[in-house]
This record gives C-alpha cells, sequence and structure tokens, in this order.
C-alpha cells in the first residue's frame, strides 16, 4: 500500500449517474487486476473504495457510479485537481488461475475491475466471454471496450431493453466456461455462486472503514474462519466463501 497524490486527467460521464475518472501520477503500488484504491474527499472522515478498471504506466482508470454525498463530490471535480490516495490495496485476482474457456460476469459497476482482466487475459492468449448485466438500457457502459478484448460479450438488462432480458444468471445459461471470474452486488454474486458449473473467483463489494486491514469493519465469514475484504480480499475463491442465509 502507498499513500500518494494524483491529478484527475479526466473525469466525466459514460453513462447513466456513471463516471470515468483517470488519474495520473506514482501508481507502481498496483499490480494487478481486482485491487482497488481508497480515496480522500474533503469533508469527509472515511475514504471512497473505488476498483481499478485499468493501469498502465503512470495513470489508471476508475469508474464510479453515484449513490451519495461522496461520489456526487466526486462528479463535480475537474481536470486538474489533486487527491490523495491510497493504491494497492487488496489481493487482486489470480491469473494464474485463468484456464480453458474463461467467463468474466459483472453487475453493474462491478464489471468496471473485470477490464484489466480482460485485457490482461488477451495479453496471455485467453480469449474470454463475458456477461455484463444492467437495469436497463440507459445504464450500460464498456461494452465496445469489452468487445474489443472478449471473443463474445453478451448484454443482459432487467427491463429486456438490450440483450437478454433478465439477470446476468439467465445470461449464463448455455455458456461452456472451465473457470469464472465475477464482481457486482452480493445478491448477484450470491446467484452467480449457485448457478455456476465450475470453479471461480468473487470480487465483494464491501463498506469498508480503513481499507487496509486495522479496523476489522470489512470482515466476511469463510469457511476457515474470517476474513477481511480489504485485505485479504476483496476476490475470495468460490470454495472459501460461507454464504449466510
Amino acid at each position: 500500500m502507498d499513500q500518494v497524490v494524483l491529478t484527475i486527467k479526466e473525469n466525466a460521464p459514460i453513462a447513466r449517474d456513471v463516471y470515468r475518472m483517470v488519474l495520473a501520477g506514482d501508481v507502481s503500488a498496483v499490480t494487478a487486476p481486482g485491487q482497488f484504491i481508497n480515496i480522500a474527499l474533503a469533508g469527509s472522515f472515511l475514504r471512497r473504495p473505488i476498483s481499478v478498471c485499468d493501469c498502465t504506466g503512470d495513470a489508471l482508470t476508475i469508474l464510479y457510479k453515484v449513490v451519495g454525498h461522496g461520489t456526487a463530490q466526486m462528479a463535480q471535480m475537474a481536470p486538474g485537481e489533486r487527491l490523495d490516495v491510497l493504491t494497492g490495496l487488496g489481493n487482486g485476482f489470480d491469473l494464474r488461475a485463468a484456464h480453458g474457456r474463461v467467463l468474466l460476469v459483472g453487475g453493474g459497476i462491478g464489471a468496471a475491475p473485470l477490464y484489466w482482466l480482460a485485457r490482461e487475459l488477451k495479453m496471455r492468449g485467453v480469449d474470454a466471454t463475458a456477461i455484463l448485466g444492467f437495469n436497463t438500457r440507459e445504464d450500460i457502459f464498456y461494452a465496445p471496450e469489452f468487445s474489443a478484448l472478449c471473443a463474445r460479450v453478451i448484454l443482459a438488462t432487467a427491463d429486456g431493453s438490450c440483450g437478454v432480458k433478465g439477470f446476468v444468471t439467465d445470461a449464463m445459461d448455455g455458456v461452456e466456461y472451465d473457470y469464472f471470474y465475477t464482481c457486482g452486488p452480493e445478491p448477484m454474486l450470491k446467484a452467480v455462486y449457485r448457478a455456476s458449473k465450475s470453479d471461480g473467483e468473487f470480487s465483494f463489494e464491501e463498506r469498508m472503514g480503513c481499507g487496509f486491514g486495522a479496523c476489522m469493519g470489512c470482515t466476511c465469514k469463510t469457511i476457515t474462519g474470517w476474513k477481511r475484504i480489504c485485505k485479504d480480499g476483496p476476490v475470495l475463491r468460490k470454495g472459501e466463501i460461507a454464504w449466510a442465509d
């Protein structure tokens, strides 16, 4: 983990209530898809944890959805502003585990960290299939970007306005895969867990206090005991998750 000051290079809407922000500076601590950063905001006691969508050279990209005061504040920021950021947080996805036919399943803003993962898989010669789920057509983002990296992209919308009508699990029907990676809200992750036919990895979205394992505020029960989503995760293997009923 590093504490650095990053400069906003870009901050613009890309879908309904969804923004892309590009931050430049020392991002050397960010080493794996699935890691996240923690941003300090003026007037807020707690930082805002945001998954890294992509990282190249001295810049990283995040996608965020405006859902509260903090993200609304971020949406008003302009290029040139500087942010106090904790970088290199979390364990990230295990690229070594990818084998055979790989499936990526993202729900809403949970699709963001899968983009960097898709790019890394493409560089390793893996043509993945991506299933991206949204509420409606207006919420869709990064479909062309995923299409440039994946052998196949399947869109699902809850209202049926684009792609498969229903949830990501409906779009999973008939798709053959040997390993999968997924990120999204916990109800979606639980549904993917039940519908999945292979081993895989789950990236959890969890409320956090410190973001680096000190406060124990984001613990999750696993078959081997309690783990901290920020430090031991946010990525957990399918076989270690103990879902609460």
